[in-house]
């Protein structure tokens, strides 16, 4: 495992989720993720969205809605965007 990756699981497990800019944060610091990390990231985040257990802030809420804006509807981005968004707007 990457140095990223332990970073990107410890704040997974205290953030409830992490955002795309957060992600490329911690790999800027640390190194890049491999493809196979990032899937994990990636599935276990979705995972939570999905089940009610991502604490999704209002900082976190803001950054998506942005993406939204700005990113390709069919891309990975735009759907990891529009599911915090979601998760945010389910628990409000």
């Amino acid at each position: 495992m990457t140095r990223a990756f332990d970073e990107a699981k410890a704040r997974l497990e205290t953030q409830g989720i992490l955002t795309d800019d957060q992600i490329e944060a911690l790999e800027a610091e640390h190194g890049r993720l491999t493809d196979e990390e990032r899937v994990w990231l990636n599935a276990e985040i979705y995972e939570r969205l999905n089940s009610g257990r991502a604490n999704v802030t209002m900082e976190q809420y803001l950054e998506a809605t942005k993406i939204l804006e700005s990113a390709d509807p069919g891309s990975p981005e735009y759907a990891r965007a529009e599911a915090i968004a979601n998760a945010f707007e389910a628990s409000a």
